[in-house]
C-alpha cells in the first residue's frame, strides 16, 4: 500500500469539518464552546491559582483535539456496500453490529472507524453509518422509497474510480489522494433540492421523520460531527447558558471519577428550507429538520462483564423512570443513585475484570524468576506492571436513540411494527459484503498485546491473567 491511510483519513475529517461548518454555522459555535469547557476543565484539575487562560492543546492528548464521530444514513445495499470500500480506503472498518428497531427506528448501523491502537492514537475519526430496513415500512411507504432510492446516485463517478484503482493496484499519489477529499466530501454534502415531491415527502415524513431525511435527498448528507470534550456536563450548561436549543439531559451513563463508555449531548436540529417538485416539475419552497450539532465524552472500555452489569443497571433505571413518569431531573437522580452499584475507582475496576486495560512495565526491577511464570496480581503489587484504561472508541445504541428522538418533531406511525422486529445482523453484512468485527474481540486484543509485550521484555514464560 503506498499512500497513508492514517494522513488521508486526517485529511478527510478536516475537510468535511470544515464544509460542515460552512453549512451548519452552529457546529463551529459548538467546537469552540467545547474547546473552553476543556480549557476550564483543565485548568480546574490542575488547580491553576492564575487567572491566565489554559491551552488545553498543551495538555490534553493531541488525538482529542482532532477528534470527531460524523453520522450518515443510506438506503440500499449499494450505497452500504460502497460506503465500505471508501471508507477502507482511509483505514476505516466496520465495528459492531447496531439494532436500532428496538428504538422505535427501522434502522441498523455500524462504525466505520479504525481498528488498532496506533491508527486511533494518529486520527480516531470514525462514522456511525445506518442503513434503511424497508422490509419494516409500510408497502405504500417501501414502494415510493425503492423508486426515489432507485434513482438516485450519491458517488461521482470520478470516487468511484479512485476507489477501484486503490482496490486493484494498491497505490494512490498524492494527487490522487486530494482528489478523493474532493470527490468524497460531494457524498456527504447538504442538498437543498430534493428529489421527491411535496406529498411524497409528507407520506414518508407520516411513517417516520427518519425515512424522509434517508430517502427524499440526492445525497446522505452528514447529520452530524461530534467533537469530544473532556466535561460534558460543562459543555451542556454552557450551551443552555448561550442559548443553544440543547436536549434536556446527556445521554449514556452518569458523571463519574472514572467515566465509562460514552456520554453524549447535543442542540436540537434546525427546521431548513428545502424546495420539493410540484406536478408540473417547479420546484416550491419547504422545510426539513435532520442536521444537529452533538457532542461526546468518551470513557473506558468495558468487558463483556462489566457491559452486562451496565445493561442491567440501566434497564432498571429506565423501567424505574417509565412508571413513574419521571421528567429529565427526575431520571438523572436515579441514574445516580442506581449506578452506585457500579464500581467508580480504577483499581477495582481492573481487579473485578469489568473495564480494558493497556498494560506496560515500571522502572521496578523484577529480580529473579525462578519458574518463569508470574501472574499479573504479582506483577501489579510488585509495581513491575502499571495499567491505563483503554478509550471506547463504540456507540451506545439507546443513546444514540436519545439523541435522535430529540431530534425529531412527531410519533411515527410504525413505531410498534418497527419496535416488534428483530435484528437482522445477517442481512446487514450481506448487505455490507463484509463481516462486521466484534468491538469487544478489538478491545481484548489490545489488552492481550499489551500484555505480551510485557511479558517479551520481562523474558517470562508466561504471565497469569
Amino acid at each position: 500500500m503506498t499512500w497513508d491511510q492514517d494522513a488521508l483519513r486526517a485529511q478527510f475529517c478536516q475537510a468535511l469539518s470544515e464544509m460542515y461548518k460552512s453549512e451548519v454555522p452552529l457546529y463551529g459555535d459548538l467546537v469552540d464552546l467545547v474547546r473552553k469547557a476543556d480549557a476550564e476543565a483543565v485548568k480546574a484539575s490542575q488547580k491553576a491559582q492564575t487567572a491566565d487562560a489554559v491551552d488545553p492543546d498543551d495538555v490534553l492528548p493531541s488525538r482529542n483535539r482532532v477528534e470527531r464521530h460524523g453520522a450518515i444514513r443510506l438506503g440500499t445495499a449499494y450505497e452500504l456496500s460502497t460506503i465500505r470500500r471508501v471508507f477502507a480506503v482511509m483505514g476505516m472498518y466496520p465495528v459492531g453490529y447496531y439494532d436500532l428497531s428496538a428504538a422505535g427506528f427501522p434502522m441498523h448501523a455500524t462504525a466505520f472507524r479504525p481498528r488498532t491502537r496506533e491508527a486511533l492514537a494518529r486520527h480516531p475519526f470514525r462514522v456511525f453509518t445506518t442503513v434503511l430496513r424497508v422490509e419494516l415500512l409500510t408497502q405504500r411507504t417501501r414502494d415510493l422509497a425503492r423508486r426515489a432510492l432507485g434513482r438516485r446516485k450519491i458517488f461521482t463517478d470520478r470516487l468511484v474510480a479512485l476507489v477501484e484503482l486503490a482496490e486493484k493496484h494498491g497505490r494512490l499519489g498524492p494527487d490522487e489522494c486530494r482528489e478523493f477529499v474532493v470527490e468524497g466530501l460531494e457524498t456527504f454534502r447538504w442538498h437543498s433540492r430534493a428529489t421527491v415531491t411535496m406529498d411524497e415527502y409528507r407520506v414518508l415524513r407520516e411513517e417516520h421523520p427518519l425515512i424522509a431525511d434517508v430517502v427524499s435527498f440526492p445525497g446522505c448528507h452528514i447529520n452530524h460531527l461530534t467533537p469530544r470534550t473532556v466535561d460534558i456536563d460543562s459543555v451542556q450548561k454552557m450551551m443552555r447558558d448561550r442559548g443553544m436549543p440543547a436536549k434536556e439531559r446527556v445521554e449514556g451513563p452518569p458523571r463519574r471519577q472514572c467515566p465509562i463508555l460514552l456520554r453524549q449531548t447535543s442542540f436540537k436540529a434546525l427546521e431548513e428550507t428545502v424546495y420539493f417538485r410540484d406536478a408540473g416539475d417547479a420546484f416550491v419552497k419547504g422545510s426539513h429538520t435532520a442536521r444537529f450539532g452533538e457532542v461526546e465524552q468518551r470513557g473506558y472500555a468495558l468487558t463483556r462483564k462489566g457491559r452486562q452489569l451496565y445493561d442491567r443497571i440501566l434497564l432498571v433505571v429506565n423501567d424505574e423512570s417509565a412508571r413513574r413518569n419521571a421528567n429529565a431531573a427526575e431520571y438523572e437522580t436515579m441514574l445516580a443513585e442506581y449506578f452506585k452499584r457500579f464500581p467508580d475507582d480504577m483499581a477495582q475496576l481492573q481487579s473485578q475484570e469489568l473495564a480494558y486495560f493497556c498494560y506496560r512495565l515500571t522502572h521496578q526491577s523484577l529480580g529473579e524468576v525462578k519458574d518463569g511464570s508470574m501472574t499479573l496480581s504479582q506483577l501489579l503489587e510488585s509495581n513491575t506492571i502499571e495499567y491505563e484504561p483503554i478509550t471506547y472508541e463504540d456507540f451506545l445504541p439507546l443513546s444514540a436513540g436519545g439523541i435522535f428522538n430529540s431530534n425529531l418533531g412527531e410519533a411515527s406511525l410504525s413505531k410498534q411494527l418497527v419496535i416488534e422486529a428483530d435484528a437482522d445482523l445477517d442481512g446487514f453484512q450481506r448487505m455490507l459484503g463484509t463481516s462486521i468485527m466484534d468491538e469487544f474481540h478489538l478491545y481484548e486484543r489490545m489488552q492481550r498485546d499489551s500484555l505480551e509485550n510485557c511479558r517479551e521484555q520481562l523474558g517470562l514464560d508466561e504471565i497469569i491473567f
